[in-house]
């Protein structure tokens, strides 16, 4: 399974918040073995957000939209994913009941915050209080990580790809007197292989399964000199 996800927020591209909820979605859907393609970040705009959305939901199995849900004057994202999809935003009974049963009538809300795109399936937000929604398989979540986070994991069983299995060794050597045995090493093994210099490289060895993936890293470990190894 590939996904994309597209986080929305003006504050995101000026640098007044943090993008913490790309990073906890990648992790979470890694998990799931699931593929993450493209990491998007978008303005508070219908157009700019319609037009990745749609360009995504084209190219991905999956599409996450988070942020800019709500009742103020920039949370326009399920108005943007109602025009990707050519839909109507409208009053959505169940969101309606479901906040009635939080204990906000009508009068505590603004009209719009139940209004969702035509024939999409409600999520509650046990978090706070603008629904989220799923059209086709474009997944629109709130961008308060709280929030977040606790309406993904009610739709978490809906991503599954194939798990895979990483180890890490840290290597005492430059990056640079490494690149020939990374090309070795991907034709020796079935693995991807990432390097990120710091103090020491960590040499990060991903495979389909666990065992392939010890394989290779005991490979490294042995034509290696290790950041614990007494040299």
């Amino acid at each position: 399974m590939n996904a994309a996800i597209v986080t929305v927020g003006d504050e995101l591209l000026v640098g007044d918040t943090q993008n913490t909820n790309a990073t906890w979605l990648c992790g979470r859907l890694a998990d799931r073995g699931v593929t993450v393609r493209r990491v998007t970040v978008v303005p508070d705009e219908v157009a700019e957000i319609a037009r990745v959305v749609n360009k995504y939901h084209a190219e991905y199995d999956a599409v996450i939209v988070t942020g800019g849900l709500g009742p103020t004057h920039d949370d326009v994202t399920m108005e943007a994913v109602a025009a990707a999809f050519g839909r109507d935003l409208v009053a959505n009974d169940r969101a309606a009941d479901w906040l009635a049963e939080r204990g906000y009538s009508a009068d505590d809300l603004v009209a719009e915050t139940t209004h969702l795109p035509t024939g999409c399936r409600p999520l509650a937000n046990e978090e706070g209080v603008a629904p989220g929604a799923v059209v086709e398989s474009v997944y629109v979540l709130p961008g308060v990580p709280a929030e977040m986070e606790a309406m993904f994991e009610s739709v978490v069983e809906e991503f599954e790809g194939t798990p895979t299995h990483t180890v890490v060794v840290d290597v005492d050597e430059p990056e640079s007197e490494l690149l020939d045995r990374f090309t070795d090493l991907q034709e020796a093994f079935d693995v991807s292989v990432g390097s990120y210099p710091g103090e020491s490289v960590r040499v990060k060895i991903t495979a389909a399964t666990a065992d392939e993936a010890e394989r290779a890293a005991e490979w490294v470990r042995e034509r290696s000199v290790l950041i614990d190894s007494e040299s």
